[in-house]
C-alpha cells in the first residue's frame, strides 16, 4: 500500500522524473506538474499528502504558492527545493512556513527521509522573522547550505547554540543571523570576546557590580546579561573565561538568574545565549581548564563553520560580494579575471574568511586599473605569508610519513602489528611541518600556537630554535 500521495512541482522534466522514480520505490504515490498552477487546483481538490515544489517555476514563484496552501489546508506539509541556495531562500522558505528546505542539488536519500519526517509529523510548521536587504552569510556550497537549514530550523527557539570554527571563518555573523532573523530581533544583541577581557574584570563585565564590590567600584555597574535583556548575548571564545565566571554561568543556564558582583539578591533573566570557540574545549576539559558541566549545559546545539579551504567554491561569491562591499564604501570598482579567481582557490586560506575580505581591499586599494591579475594576487600572497609557512602540498606530509612507515613494516613482517619504532620515526618527519603549519596558521604568535599544541611555550620555543623554524615577527613570546 502506498504510504502517502507526493505531489512534485518542477519546470524541469528530468528533476520531476528522477524524483517520481525515486519516491515511487520508496513506496510513495506520487503525481507531477511542470506550474503553479497545476499544483493548486491538486491542493484545492483535496489531492496529496505533502507537496515538493521548485521555487523559481513558469508562472509563479513556488515561495509565494505556500501561504495560499497553508490557508486552505494547513496540516498538508511544504518541502522547497531550489537552485537559488543562499540562507535568504532557506529564510524565506522557512518564513512562509515550509517543512523544510532542500538546496540543488541534493541527496535523494536526504530527499526520502524529510518527506518520511514531514509525514510523520502533518502540521509542523516554523515562524520566521521576515527577511531584509542584507546577505548576513555568503556561500552555496554543500557546507554551508547546511548551515543554512540549521539556523533556519533555529530561529523561533531558544536553544543554546555552540559555533565552533577557526578564527574568521565567521562565527559571530552566524549568531547575528541568529538574532537578526529570531523571535528575539527587536531586542538587544551583545557580543562579549572573553579573550579580551582581563581575567580579573571577566564576572564584573558579564554580571555587573555593585558600589564597593572592589576597588576603583565607586558606583553600580551594569553587566552584559542586563544590556541583553530580553535579547541575545553571545559569548565569543567561551574557552578563555576563567573558571569562576564559568561557576556563575553554569548557574544562569540552570537556574535562569544570577547576582552582581558583590549583591546578594538573584536577579530573573531571559534571553537566549549563544556561544563560540576555536578551540577544542573537550581538550580544555580534561586538563582542568573548562567545566564538563558547562561544556554540556552551553552544546545544546553545536554549529560547525567550515574554514575557508574546505568551501573553496564560495570564493568567487565572496570576492564579489567584497568588492561589491568596497565599491560601496567609496573605494574604486575593481573584478578578478578567472585566472586570479583559479589562484585564490588554491591558496590554503590560514586565516579563512577574514584573511579574504583583507586580501581583497588591500589589493583594490593598491592595484590600479579596473582587472586584479593573478600576478597582483600572487605577490600580495607571497608578501603576506608568514615566514616559516610551507608550501601547499607540504601539509599531507604526516599522513604520507605514517603510511611509509606502515606500509614498509607490513612488506617486511607481514603482520598487522604496530610496528615498533614508529612513533620516533614518524615524528622525526612529522614535527618540523606540523609546528610550521602551526604558527603559519597563528601568524607566528607562538602563545597561541602553543595553546593549540598542547605545550608548554619554553618547549614549543626550544623546538623551534633546535628545528632551525623561522618565525613572524611581532608576537609577544612570553
Amino acid at each position: 500500500m502506498p504510504q502517502g500521495t507526493i505531489l512534485i512541482a518542477d519546470d524541469d522534466s528530468a528533476i520531476r522524473t528522477v524524483l517520481s522514480q525515486a519516491l515511487g520505490r520508496a513506496g510513495y504515490d506520487v503525481r507531477t506538474t511542470s506550474t503553479a498552477a497545476g499544483l493548486w487546483r491538486a491542493v484545492l481538490a483535496g489531492e496529496g499528502s505533502l507537496v515538493i515544489t521548485d521555487v523559481v517555476l513558469p508562472d509563479e514563484n513556488g515561495l509565494e504558492l505556500i501561504p495560499r496552501i497553508r490557508r486552505v489546508r494547513p496540516e498538508l506539509p511544504v518541502v522547497v527545493m531550489s537552485a537559488q541556495n543562499t540562507i535568504l531562500t532557506a529564510i524565506a522558505a522557512a518564513e512562509r512556513g515550509a517543512f523544510d528546505y532542500l538546496p540543488k542539488p541534493f541527496d535523494l536519500k536526504d530527499l526520502t527521509a524529510i518527506v518520511s519526517r514531514a509525514l510523520a509529523a502533518p502540521g509542523k510548521k516554523r515562524e520566521i522573522a521576515q527577511d531584509d536587504d542584507r546577505l548576513p552569510l555568503i556561500g552555496r556550497s554543500a557546507a554551508m547550505q547546511e548551515i543554512y537549514r540549521a539556523i533556519a530550523r533555529l530561529l523561533q527557539t531558544d536553544l543554546t547554540v555552540m559555533i565552533v570554527g577557526e578564527s574568521g571563518t565567521g562565527k559571530e555573523l552566524v549568531a547575528r543571523a541568529l538574532h537578526d532573523y529570531g523571535k528575539r530581533k527587536h531586542r538587544a544583541f551583545v557580543a562579549v570576546n572573553m579573550a579580551a577581557i582581563p581575567r580579573e574584570l571577566v564576572e564584573s563585565e558579564l554580571f555587573g557590580h555593585e558600589r564597593g564590590a572592589f576597588t576603583g567600584a565607586v558606583g553600580r555597574g551594569i553587566g552584559r546579561f542586563e544590556q541583553a535583556e530580553g535579547g541575545t548575548l553571545f559569548l565569543d571564545e567561551i574557552g578563555d573565561m576563567p573558571m569562576e565566571a564559568q561557576t556563575r554561568l553554569l548557574r544562569v543556564l540552570q537556574q535562569g538568574e544570577y547576582t552582581t558582583v558583590g549583591g546578594r539578591a538573584p536577579i530573573k533573566t531571559d534571553l537566549r545565549i549563544v556561544a563560540a570557540t576555536n578551540r577544542d574545549l573537550r581538550q580544555l576539559i580534561q586538563q582542568g581548564l573548562f567545566r564538563e558541566d558547562l561544556y554540556y549545559r552551553l552544546n545544546v546545539v553545536p554549529l560547525r563553520l567550515p574554514p575557508l579551504r574546505e568551501r573553496v567554491e564560495d570564493i568567487p561569491d565572496l570576492v564579489r560580494h567584497f568588492l561589491r562591499k568596497a565599491e560601496g564604501e567609496g573605494l574604486p570598482a575593481k573584478h578578478l579575471d578567472a585566472e586570479a579567481l583559479e589562484l585564490l582557490k588554491r591558496h590554503r586560506w590560514p586565516g579563512n574568511v577574514r584573511e579574504l575580505e583583507n586580501l581583497v581591499r588591500r589589493l583594490v586599494v593598491l592595484h590600479s586599473g579596473d582587472a586584479i591579475p593573478a600576478a597582483s594576487i600572487e605577490a600580495e600572497l607571497a608578501q603576506a605569508a608568514p615566514a616559516g609557512a610551507i608550501q601547499d602540498g607540504e601539509t599531507d606530509s604526516i599522513g604520507a610519513a605514517v603510511e611509509k612507515h606502515l606500509a614498509a613494516y607490513f612488506r617486511e613482517h607481514g603482520s598487522a602489528l604496530p610496528p615498533p619504532g614508529l612513533y620516533d620515526r614518524v615524528l622525526a618527519e612529522v614535527e618540523r611541518p606540523l609546528l610550521a603549519i602551526t604558527l603559519a596558521a597563528t601568524r607566528g604568535n607562538q602563545i597561541k600556537a602553543a595553546q593549540l599544541l598542547g605545550l608548554n611555550r619554553n618547549t614549543l620555543r626550544k623546538k623551534i630554535r633546535d628545528l632551525g623554524l623561522e618565525v613572524m615577527r611581532g608576537f609577544r613570546t612570553e
